[in-house]
């Protein structure tokens, strides 16, 4: 199939791109957020090719995954097809309602045209989609290799923008956990943190904009990994660093509470015992080694790349023959 897809989300689209097909990546010459064109900090196959509005009206499109509310007007606007009516079309939703959430509607809610695919069942169960069909299928992600080795007595921390997301992804506990382990946050625009955190130093040191492979060999060398996030689907920098075989330390909210099974790391809502596990597995690095052995099994077992790629074929498939 040929397959027409904004990129969005790298880590999520990098797993994506991985199947058996062509895959149609818009781009634009500013390489803003509607044309950014191939990934340069992930890896991607030759299969991606990349187009620009005026190509995509006369190339051909087997079904278009969308993944943000105005995409519809857009993909109908640069291909002359209205998705779900002209082409077949999905709508990957991978982020939390936000505002009042238990009252939350889903921008595609009660239309019958476009199948809302939700990229973990805890987003399926906080988003009101009326009579919209449904589905979850869960992450997938390009296994990077069992790297650990935990050398660095320290805490690694993947977030983008934590001075400007602040209390979403936990910026705010920081300060508190940094006076227990020390921490290396990554991710983009972190070095703000140095100016918004009354932190020492060498308490917290910031890592910008790595590359993905570069990003994983470096969070391997730190002793465990911390997540903050309070509300989001669930951050794949989570289910990543349980591939690269790390410990891993998580706040008992999104769907961590079950990407992280009892004995793969700590998952909890109390302050002191996220405390607690950072320090007993920054000082006890055979704990440490064997709880993310542990991780690396349980991420592999439901986050593998071969059950992602597989539940997309079926419902790409399924949404073709609908469509034929």
């Amino acid at each position: 199939m040929r397959i027409l897809l904004w990129h969005v989300h790298g880590s999520w689209a990098t797993a994506f791109v991985q199947g058996q097909h062509d895959y149609l990546v818009p781009v634009l010459p500013d390489r803003g957020a509607d044309g950014l064109g191939r990934a340069r900090s992930w890896d991607w196959p030759a299969s991606v090719s990349e187009v620009t509005p005026q190509q995509l009206r006369d190339a051909e499109v087997d079904v278009v995954v969308l993944q943000r509310p105005h995409e519809v007007g857009l993909a109908a606007e640069w291909t002359g097809r209205r998705p779900g009516r002209d082409v077949p079309a999905v709508y990957v939703e991978h982020n939390t309602p936000r505002g009042d959430v238990p009252a939350t509607r889903h921008p595609l809610a009660d239309q019958g045209e476009i199948p809302i695919v939700h990229v973990t069942h805890f987003n399926r169960l906080f988003w009101d989609c009326g009579t919209a069909p449904t589905h979850v299928i869960e992450h997938g992600v390009v296994d990077p290799g069992h790297r650990y080795s935990g050398e660095w007595p320290r805490a690694a921390v993947v977030v983008n923008e934590p001075v400007r997301r602040g209390r979403v992804v936990g910026t705010d506990l920081l300060p508190e956990l940094a006076r227990t382990v020390p921490l290396d946050v990554f991710g983009m625009k972190v070095h703000e943190l140095g100016e918004a955190l009354d932190v020492p130093h060498q308490r917290l040191w910031t890592f910008e904009d790595l590359p993905q492979d570069r990003l994983h060999a470096e969070m391997a060398r730190r002793r465990v990994y911390l997540h903050l996030t309070r509300w989001t689907s669930l951050g794949l920098s989570l289910i990543e660093a349980m591939h690269l075989g790390m410990p891993v330390v998580a706040l008992a909210t999104t769907e961590a509470v079950v990407a992280v099974p009892p004995g793969a790391g700590v998952v909890t809502t109390r302050l002191e015992e996220v405390a607690a596990a950072l320090w007993r597995f920054v000082h006890d690095p055979a704990e440490a080694e064997a709880v993310g052995a542990r991780a690396r099994e349980a991420a592999l077992a439901r986050y593998g790349l071969a059950r992602f790629l597989a539940d997309w074929d079926a419902l790409l498939g399924a949404a073709a023959a609908r469509a034929a």
